[in-house]
């Protein structure tokens, strides 16, 4: 304050100085001013000084407010950022504990964990592709079911393998609603990793998936793929879709793989489709035996394809099936009690 009252006096002191200079200049060197257009014209260089001195004045405290609002955004900044530092590690914590918990001995807290990793998925979509690592890993654990063969003895056992199937199916419904559905354009293509997993009545209809890996899995009862987009690679190398509670169907139809689509030595032990679905990349089905009735109808395949191998042992329908890039063939063998339709110039061993 006390800075600005010394610039204002000397402003002021300024101005008189030049008023006086001028109007003595004038009545000095022109004869013809008069004492009012000199005192005049020193005013208006007077007027001047001040207006100088006002403009310097605006700038300064211009200047002064921007650097004030720039330390508050600092402050606002740095505020919001100790925040999301705290949600982040609220995020982690939250996430550590519900791992921890994944292992806890009682179903009922595990099938609490899952949904308290779903939770922070969905607060947190950066998370989202790690939880579903961390579901699809649980469902990757060993796993045993006298409805799937294994030989349980006694009855504790078998209730402990019915706790343990509840848990695993709530995590392929988190796994179902987490994926996002293929109209979300603006949402990523999450990657599923479920090698050697055990899946009964998983449905993934309608959604978008990055790469699929379910090498050497088993899927029982109704799984459903009908729709699904795949914008990665789709991995079934030498799966097994084979009968739950009532069947073993693997549904598949108006689906788009863009990239390959690995299916070798999968066995389809109940009624497999994949009706108008498209495949835009190598497809293979060599060595594949399907134990059921298969319908390919309208299906498209714009890559390699490879058939080799592949055992049909019921109903067969691929009329209106397109191929548009190599196909391999040799192998091939069907039942002669069952109505099959295969393309134009494909040969098979009635078997």
């Amino acid at each position: 304050m006390g800075e600005r009252r010394i610039w204002l006096v000397a402003t002021i002191a300024i101005a008189v100085v030049v008023l006086l200079g001028v109007s003595i200049a004038l009545l000095a060197f022109d004869p013809r001013t008069t004492g009012a257009d000199a005192l005049r014209t020193g005013g208006l260089a007077a007027g001047s000084v001040v207006a100088l001195y006002a403009l310097w004045l605006n700038d300064r405290r211009r200047r002064t407010e921007e650097q004030r609002q720039q330390v508050e955004r600092d402050r606002y900044e740095l505020e919001d950022r100790r925040v999301e530092l705290d949600r982040d590690r609220i995020a982690d914590e939250r996430f550590a504990r519900a791992i921890e918990l994944l292992g806890h001995e009682t179903d009922q807290v595990r099938v609490g964990a899952l949904h308290a990793l779903a939770g922070l998925a969905r607060n947190r979509p950066d998370y989202t592709q790690t939880v579903l690592d961390v579901l699809c890993s649980y469902l990757r654990r060993p796993f045993a079911h006298d409805r799937y063969g294994a030989d349980l003895d006694t009855a504790e056992e078998k209730d402990e393998s019915e706790r343990m199937l509840q848990v695993r199916l709530t995590a392929q419904r988190l796994i179902e609603e987490l994926v996002p559905r293929v109209d979300d354009a603006d949402a990523p293509a999450y990657d599923l990793d479920l090698t050697g997993a055990t899946l009964e009545y998983f449905d993934l209809t309608d959604r978008k998936i990055g790469t699929l890996t379910l090498r050497y899995g088993r899927l029982f009862s109704d799984n459903n793929f009908s729709r699904c987009e795949f914008h990665g690679k789709v991995w079934f190398t030498a799966a097994t879709i084979g009968p739950g509670r009532l069947y073993g169907r693997f549904r598949c139809d108006d689906a788009v793989f863009h990239q390959l689509a690995w299916f070798p030595g999968t066995e389809f032990s109940g009624r497999a489709t994949f009706r108008r679905t498209r495949f835009a990349g190598t497809t293979k089905f060599d060595k594949s035996r399907f134990g059921n009735a298969l319908s390919m109808a309208g299906a498209e395949f714009h890559g390699e394809t490879d058939f080799r191998g592949a055992r049909f042992e019921h109903d067969v329908d691929m009329s209106g099936t397109a191929f548009h890039g190599e196909v391999r063939n040799d192998g091939i063998t069907t039942s002669p009690d069952h109505d099959v339709t295969l393309p134009v110039d494909w040969e098979a061993t009635t078997r």
